[in-house]
């Protein structure tokens, strides 16, 4: 696996790809859900890429970005064992040089939900996200769908700007009491580790219910809350029921819909997702 810390570094690994790059963009702190992404680009590409840069513009000014968790050399290692060929690693002044004042404002879909909690995220994530593309020229781009919203957003990004790529979205890799991988895991003290099985549960309610044939969107929301609820360590911010692809809050499902919610376990905010339809 080749590390390459530059834009002018990439570019010339890249002229001498052949064939198709898949490519996994990570923040770093690596677990088993980003394996699964680098592992089906492997199977699906001829030759893998992935980055890891912990992105400040996504980060607001309450968010500790100085605290998010890092371990290159053990990231390195896992991605090198996947099979991984060209490894992108760019400093802050990479990415960001001094004068950059240029970014994208993603619209209605950045709005709710986490643009509600965390104002500006989408605009750092949307930005690093293009300039990544521009350097990396994917054939087509791995995201977990843990992240609903970023995907969606993505997504949208790659249609409205013509980006010549295809996303690949992959499944939510879980731990096998249902809580989903995130490197924010490791915050979690051994009591809120075990209450925020309650995450999963409640979106295995909403799952079970409409596969019972519940298609009022409120009646869902309230049982989430409800075993939400019933977890005492457990403060919810926001259960939504909401369009898969415009994320706009439904009243019946007739289409596919996201069901999202975030719970925060002490000082750690938890996501998770699960699509109906």
């Amino acid at each position: 696996m080749r590390l390459l810390t530059t834009v002018a570094e990439f570019r010339a690994a890249r002229a001498q790809v052949k064939g198709s790059l898949g490519f996994v963009p990570t923040m770093g702190y690596l677990h088993q859900g980003h394996m699964e992404l680098v592992r089906r680009a492997r199977k699906e590409n001829d030759t893998v890429a992935a980055s890891i840069f912990v992105n400040p513009t996504q980060f607001g000014p309450s968010e500790d970005l100085a605290a998010y968790p890092r371990d290159f050399d053990r990231d390195r290692a896992m991605l090198e064992k996947e099979g991984c060929d060209l490894l992108f690693y760019p400093g802050a002044e990479e990415v960001y040089p001094p004068g950059f004042d240029t970014y994208i404002e993603m619209g209605r879909i950045a709005q709710p939900l986490e643009g509600v909690a965390r104002p500006g995220h989408f605009r750092g994530v949307a930005t690093v996200v293009a300039k990544l593309f521009n350097v990396v020229q994917p054939t087509r781009a791995y995201f977990g769908q843990k992240d609903g919203q970023q995907v969606a957003v993505v997504k949208k990004m790659v249609r409205d700007l013509d980006f010549p790529l295809e996303i690949v979205v992959v499944p939510t890799v879980r731990e096998p009491d249902g809580l989903a991988m995130s490197s924010r895991n490791v915050y979690l003290k051994p009591l809120e580790r075990q209450a925020a099985t309650v995450l999963w549960r409640a979106l295995s309610r909403a799952r079970d219910l409409y596969e019972r044939g519940e298609r009022d969107a409120e009646a869902l929301r309230e049982e989430v809350r409800r075993v939400l609820d019933s977890e005492p360590l457990a403060r919810t911010e926001y259960v939504s029921l909401a369009d898969a692809e415009t994320l706009e809050e439904v009243d019946h499902v007739t289409r596919p819909v996201m069901v999202s919610l975030v719970v925060r376990m002490g000082a750690t905010r938890l996501i998770d997702n699960i699509i109906l339809g």
